[in-house]
């Protein structure tokens, strides 16, 4: 047999799903899991998603625009002015989820061997992301007693070389929760500017953003748009994951239009998410005010009941809905499968999300679990009394 890739072979498990096996296992069991390991919201996906579906006249489900409908873009444009992100609409191509948004991204920007700058921990699949597009990642530890906020610029230039082509931020952030201020992003700009780097900024977070904190974008930063990258997703915004449309957006024109080859290669973006995503485009600031409400007061729940546990640490996120908390553990990975293959309180567990993975330095985040609250607050109530229990159970073993 022919050997595989050793990029198949490098490629890294998702963090998020490895433990998938242990938790089918148990409930196999008849034992309740409560899922706190993915960012899979339980809200509805609002009805006029699947409305406009329904309403689209199609007798044949051709190939759409490889940058998306036009049509589709244009009220996106429109929808990014309500935050102030003023772009045409042939600033937008239309991705196969933000996955695909940051994998075209990587590619079109950097070449094999190039290094990118990323504050961590970070979301988990950038790593994966990095390793297909052959794009070395070099990190920048962010740490818990700060609530994760950005290190300091001294920290960056300590690891800029001459392969340095980029920095790559989410905010708000996924898995920490941080909401980056207007002065982290105008330093990012300016470091941006002294070594002539792509800014790539993932905001599908735009909308999860508490306690009457701004949202601030990179592009509202003036003077920088050649180096400026947005990435985004309906899949949060709307609760809608399955549907897989995404976005790149960035006002230089020479790399639009190299992605666009990326883009044209893999054909088009999903028709029917692109109708639902149009559709959804309609709902104003009264439906995320819900949905807004509805996360604060779930992340007030989670994060005042994991700091009342003995010996754990969990700052207050500022956005998304995600938390890091360090937990009095000896290794986050054997703990989270204990969870699953061993534990049960009243016949029930929780599923968490073992740091590590989001850390790319050896070594980091073997205490620490990154939790997401997107369950009603009955089932995150019930959720952390198995976490609580469990601490007890695993640390007298």
């Amino acid at each position: 047999m022919p050997n595989i890739s050793e990029k198949s072979i490098q490629m890294p498990a998702s963090p998020i799903r490895k433990l998938v096996p242990y938790a089918e296992a148990a409930k196999k069991k008849g034992i309740k899991i409560y899922h706190l390991n993915i960012g899979q919201p339980d809200l509805p996906t609002p009805p006029i998603f699947f409305e406009g579906i329904k309403k689209a006249n199609i007798t044949i489900l051709e190939y759409t625009h490889s940058a998306g409908y036009e049509s589709y873009r244009k009220k996106l444009s429109e929808y990014y002015k309500r935050y102030n992100i003023l772009v045409d609409y042939s600033d937008i191509i239309v991705t196969v989820g933000g996955s695909e948004a940051i994998e075209i991204a990587l590619m079109t920007c950097f070449n094999p061997g190039d290094e990118i700058i990323i504050p961590e921990p970070f979301y988990a699949n950038y790593i994966g992301f990095s390793r297909a597009a052959d794009v070395v990642i070099k990190p920048i530890k962010s740490v818990i007693d700060n609530g994760f906020a950005l290190p300091p610029i001294s920290e960056f230039e300590k690891v800029i070389t001459t392969k340095t082509k980029g920095i790559m931020i989410c905010n708000p952030g996924n898995p920490t929760g941080y909401l980056y201020t207007r002065e982290e992003l105008e330093a990012l700009k300016e470091l941006a500017l002294k070594y002539n780097l792509f800014l790539l900024s993932d905001e599908v977070y735009r909308e999860f953003c508490y306690d009457g904190k701004p949202y601030n974008s990179v592009m509202h930063l003036q003077g920088a748009d050649e180096h400026i990258v947005m990435l985004d997703s309906i899949s949060k915004r709307y609760s809608a994951c399955g549907a897989r449309i995404g976005a790149l957006v960035s006002k230089n024109k020479i790399l639009m239009a190299a992605a666009l080859k990326f883009a044209q290669a893999r054909l088009s973006p999903p028709t029917f998410g692109q109708i639902g995503a149009e559709a959804a485009l309609s709902l104003g600031k009264e439906y995320f005010d819900e949905v807004v409400n509805e996360y604060t007061q779930r992340r007030n729940f989670v994060v005042n009941e994991l700091n009342k546990i003995p010996g754990v640490k969990c700052p207050m996120p500022g956005g998304a809905f995600y938390c890091i908390a360090e937990l009095p553990i000896d290794d986050s990975d054997k703990f989270c499968q204990w969870l699953l293959e061993h534990f049960n309180y009243h016949n029930q567990t929780v599923m968490l999300a073992p740091a590590t993975g989001f850390y790319s330095t050896p070594g980091s985040g073997k205490k620490e679990v990154r939790i997401a609250y997107v369950l009603k607050q009955d089932d995150l109530s019930k959720a952390i009394e198995c976490l609580k229990v469990a601490l007890d159970e695993y640390n007298k073993k």
